[in-house]
């Protein structure tokens, strides 16, 4: 009976569904970065080492790499990046370092034009603040530090991305999708290690009393790693994705079990509505001093939040793996590409959505990150998570449902590993003028 099950099973499935969009494909030459981290003792701080192999699509003159370590928010926690060494093509490179110290451009022997691989080499050394509230720091016999290495600051199409960092907490990176042929950690026997891609086991490392653990993964546009007393949590969750939970060994208020129960949870929700999980691997880790949650490529943090904060919380970060992991954007300049639609996903998930209502007077929804600076962390919350959300969730309704997921998922699959403007959303939503007027007046598309 089986063979015939499946037959039949596929013939409803064709006749009851529309065929899903074909996804767009990665970049066949995006870059490949071979990353190592060498914790100090006391997780403090790390020795870091980095080559990067990339294939401009227009012509250069230089390479230019973010440290976003450096950024007003974590640097004001003590956390810092420092380039100790570079090279080019094997010859060494005297960095020029700018933009309060988040910009690193390195000339090169002379001016390439496109299609021409270049490759380079940079020492650096990563400072991690204690207690901080922050994407890196350490606390509690802990470390954590996501997006601490230089950052290829290209975008296909456009180029070299130097704008300025802002003095507001939240991301304004924006990053390419890159292959992670190594992600090497170094740290002292006996401490867990949370990492991105697939963990391919450890090695003894090259000091005594050391363990190395290698990653790697096909597409990654950033970095997290967690290190210390950690207990590791290992479950297969919904869709066949690997959950690699780290959480102190000290304790949290919320049991291990617990977060990967709303991981499981939120996960497959998500799934429904916007197709499979792009990473088959999800690292988590709760960092003990961070009050909130941070997403990254395959990989979340987490402060060690209290119960009833847990469903939407986990829901928001796990659906920026479809908004900004899959589908990239300039986090700088339209914040509102992976906030406003990773708060409409988590409204979705966890049927919280009669709370988000649309402000008819505002039309800020599509400021930059250095506007909302001007402003603050509040206004900006309201004006790109919650008034996002709003309007999003209001013009589905206008457009119908099934029309508004369905160009949901096509702009999803059109953008997929690559870097979206906000006219990829007007040309997915072209078809339902309700959507693109809505987010018109709202100030997240230009006017006709």
């Amino acid at each position: 009976m089986r063979p015939l099950l499946l037959v039949l099973a596929a013939v409803l499935v064709v006749a009851g569904c529309a065929t899903p969009p074909a996804q767009a494909a990665p970049w066949p030459e995006r870059p490949s970065v071979d990353l190592s981290y060498d914790l100090a003792p006391d997780l403090r701080g790390a020795a870091g080492r980095e080559s990067v192999t990339f294939t401009p699509d227009r012509r250069i003159c230089e390479l230019v790499f973010r440290t976003w370590p450096n950024a007003p928010s974590p640097a004001s926690e003590g956390n810092a990046l420092r380039v100790t060494d570079a090279s080019v093509d094997g010859r060494a490179a005297a960095p020029s370092v700018r933009a309060g110290g988040t910009l690193v451009e390195l000339p090169l022997p002379s001016c390439v034009d496109a299609g021409t691989p270049v490759r380079a080499e940079l020492g650096f050394a990563v400072r991690l603040g204690a207690d901080a509230d922050e994407r890196l720091g350490t606390s509690a016999g802990t470390a954590w530090f996501g997006s601490a290495f230089p950052m290829l600051a290209w975008v296909r199409g456009r180029g070299w991305v130097r704008d300025d960092p802002v003095r507001i907490p939240g991301e304004t990176a924006v990053s390419e999708e890159f292959r992670l042929d190594a992600l090497r950690v170094t740290a002292p026997d006996g401490a867990a290690v949370s990492g991105v891609g697939r963990a391919e086991g450890t090695a003894p490392g090259a000091r005594p009393g050391t363990t190395t653990h290698t990653f790697r993964a096909d597409g990654m546009r950033d970095v997290a790693v967690a290190v210390g007393a950690y207990r590791v949590l290992e479950r297969d969750l919904a869709g066949g994705t690997r959950l690699h939970l780290v959480t102190p060994v000290a304790g949290t208020r919320v049991a291990p079990e617990r977060w990967a129960d709303e991981v499981d949870g939120a996960l497959g929700r998500l799934e429904e509505l916007l197709g499979p999980m792009p990473q088959r691997d999800l690292w988590v880790a709760i960092a003990p001093s961070q009050s909130s949650g941070i997403e990254f490529t395959g990989a979340l943090q987490f402060g060690d939040t209290a119960p009833g904060e847990l469903p939407e919380l986990v829901a928001h970060e796990l659906a920026h793996q479809w908004f900004y992991g899959l589908v990239g954007n300039d986090q700088g300049r339209d914040p509102w590409l992976d906030e406003a639609f990773t708060t409409y996903a988590q409204a979705r998930v966890t049927g919280t959505g009669g709370s988000y209502e649309v402000d008819p007077a505002r039309d800020d929804l599509g400021l930059s990150m250095a506007a909302w600076a001007e402003r603050g962390f509040g206004p900006y919350n309201t004006g790109v998570y919650d008034q996002g959300a709003a309007v999003l969730l209001a013009a589905r309704e206008r457009a119908g449902h099934d029309a508004f997921d369905d160009a949901l998922r096509a702009y999803l699959a059109a953008n997929a590993h690559g870097v979206a403007t906000p006219d990829d959303v007007a040309r997915a939503f072209a078809g339902l003028p309700a959507v693109t007027d809505a987010l018109r007046r709202a100030g997240a598309l230009p006017p006709t």
